[in-house]
Formats: structure tokens, sequence, C-alpha cells
């Protein structure tokens, strides 16, 4: 069994659902320690995270990831227990093996890997590891990064783990991503019986023309990097459940994937002149999960891609596709970031796997990177 498939079974046993970490962050830890880091552990809440550094020159190299892995779902549909790793087939099977706990693995044995063959390395090497990445990511990297940035710790090139590749792996690694802006839209109107609409007013009635309008609304044209912005409605409830009963409110969920055409301020100046024009009375609460990032060239994008090259044979394709990602706290900075980990073709699904070679080789791409960017 290789170091690498060994500590991501591991860290699979531990059930650290969001918000928890059940021991993982500790079993890293006792991993980084005796390599020369100086940890910290920098809880919030009920979230742990930790920081871990060795040097003290710049450049500094992070690499970012997150313990925490979304609920298993139905026990009856897994083939074995999500929290009892099983190889078959060449598959290792578990929560987490793919998002992300093999990615966190072969971290940790590529730099057991570098630092064994380069142990006077330039610049400084860090993990920013955090328990709330599934969940609100409230008290996790966003945190973590606010406690850097006021001490004027600076990242200069950041790798998140998260699973990118589609196909195979390394075929894809993510070089950005779009923002995500939500919103809670309350339309208020007067409810009534439907046998005497005259004495009521249907918020549905009301707001079905200004939603249609928002829904089928060119926003962007996008770029090179990113598609346009797009506009997804998630969510309508209206009515007490009772056919004759006009409803007194209309509460509408939406949200944008929004490229670097626009800003998340812009948006909600559009949708408010849209939403004033149809003369709605009207509440609107907005969330905004992060902005949009790109690293569309440097020292960090070309390593990685040569990385790619060297250990699997053929290039990455640079997307900024997909969710979002921990990358939107750290990419403010100034920091390059990318993503880079096994294929995500499973993840948050039940029977969850990574191919066990996919883990190995991952290790040795993580390796190669840092040979490029510190030696």
């Amino acid at each position: 069994m290789s170091d690498t498939l060994e500590l991501a079974k591991d860290l699979i046993s531990r059930p650290s659902v969001t918000p928890e970490d059940a021991g993982c962050q500790a079993l890293m830890i006792a991993r980084l320690q005796p390599l020369g880091f100086n940890i910290e552990t920098l809880n919030f809440g009920e979230t742990k995270n930790f920081w871990a550094r060795r040097g003290t020159q710049d450049p500094l190299f992070c690499f970012a990831g997150h313990t925490d892995v979304v609920p298993s779902g139905p026990l009856e549909e897994w083939r074995s227990n999500p929290f009892q790793p099983v190889v078959r087939e060449g598959m290792l099977y578990g929560r987490g093996a793919a998002d992300m706990k093999g990615s966190l693995a072969a971290m940790i044995t590529a730099t057991e890997s570098f630092l064994a063959k380069h142990p006077r390395h330039r610049g400084s090497i860090a993990y920013l590891i955090t328990s709330d990445e599934e969940g609100p990511a409230t008290d996790g990297t966003v945190k973590v990064i606010e406690t850097l940035e006021q001490r004027n710790e600076k990242i200069d090139w950041c790798l998140v783990g998260e699973p990118s590749s589609t196909e195979k792996l390394g075929d894809i690694m993510k070089n950005g991503r779009r923002g995500s802006h939500g919103c809670r839209l309350t339309v208020k109107g007067v409810q009534g019986h439907v046998a005497y609409p005259h004495l009521a007013r249907n918020p549905v009635h009301e707001a079905l023309p200004a939603l249609a309008e928002l829904a089928s609304r060119e926003w962007d044209q996008g770029n090179d990097h990113f598609p346009p912005t797009s506009f997804q409605i998630s969510n309508i409830h209206a009515g007490t459940g009772a056919t004759n009963v006009i409803p007194g409110a209309l509460e509408v969920l939406f949200n944008f994937r929004f490229s670097t055409e626009t800003t998340h301020i812009e948006l909600e100046q559009q949708v408010a002149e849209v939403l004033n024009r149809h003369k709605l009375d009207y509440e609107i609460e907005w969330t905004l999960s992060g902005p949009p990032f790109l690293t569309a060239e440097g020292a960090l994008l070309d390593a990685a891609q040569q990385a790619v090259r060297d250990i699997m044979g053929y290039d990455a394709r640079l997307s900024t596709s997909g969710g979002t990602s921990d990358g939107r706290f750290i990419a403010p900075t100034g920091a390059q970031v990318l993503e880079l980990g096994p294929r995500n073709a499973t993840i948050h699904k039940v029977n969850e796997c990574v191919a066990i070679e996919d883990l190995d080789n991952l290790s040795q791409i993580y390796a190669r990177l840092m040979e490029l960017l510190l030696t």
C-alpha cells in the first residue's frame, strides 16, 4: 500500500461531516511537525482551522484544502460504509475520497518527498486547512485569510486541492471561478378570497412579468475566460396551500453566477431597476458568496502545467467552470490561485471514489510543482 493511499484511508475513516473535523487535522499536523512546520490552530466558532508554515522567506507557496465532507446520503445506497474506506478494482471508496481527502493525502506525501530531496529549498511552504468549506464557509478560510492579512503575511502561490479533473487526472485545472450572488426576494400582496380578487392583490400575478424579464435578460456576453453571467431561480413559494386563498406574499430565491464582465453591485442595480419598473412592493436580501477570480498567467500556472506534462505526459486545459471554492477568499489578497485535484465524477454522490493510481500520480504532480517553484 502506498503512503498516499494509506493516509487517504486514515482520513476517510474519520467521519468529518461539516463542520466537524473528527481528528483529520490532528493527523495532518502530526505529519507536518516533524518536517519543520510551525503550526497555528486558528479555530472560530465550531470550525477548526490550521495554518502551517515552513520557512520565513518569500516566495510563499501554499496548499489549501478542507477536511470536512458532505453528508453520506442514504447508507443503503452505498456498496460499503462511507466512513470505512474500501479498495475495489483499483478504486478507493469512501466519503471524501475525491473531495478532498485524497488531495490532502497527496499534499502531505508530496511535501515529504520534496523535502527529503530539497531540505534547503528557497522560499516557504504553507498549509491552510479548514473544516468549513462544505458548510456556510463563514468561519474557515475567510477568517484565516483575515488573520494573515492583519499581520501582512502574503501568499504568493496557492494550490487548492479541489477535484478539478474530468476524464483523466490533470486534464483540467481551474484557474478561476465565477462569482456567486444569491438573493431572497419577497414580493408583497394582499391576501384574500379567490372569489373576490378586487379585494386582494396577488403578488404571484404581479411578480411573474418581472421574473420572466429577469430570466430572459442577457447580463453580459462573458469573455475569453468566463461564460456569460447566468441567472437561475432556485425556489418559489407562496400561498397557504388552499386553492381558494390569494396569497399575501411571494418568496423567490435566485442566484447569479457572474463573470468578471460585471460586478455584484451592478447586478443588484439592474434587478432593482426591473422590479421598480414593474411597480412591485418588495423586500430584497442579497448574499454575496464570493466575487469571480482569475489567474490568467504567472509562475504558478506555468509550473502546474509543466508538472502535469512531466508526470502525466499531456497538457492540462484551463477552466473556470463549476461552483465556488475557497479560492475566492484567497485570490483577492493578490495571490495566484489554481485548483488541481482528482476526477470529480463521483463527488457528493453515493459510492464516491478515486483511482488509487490517481492518488499516487497526484502526489508526484504536487511534488514536481514544488520543485519547479522552490528550487
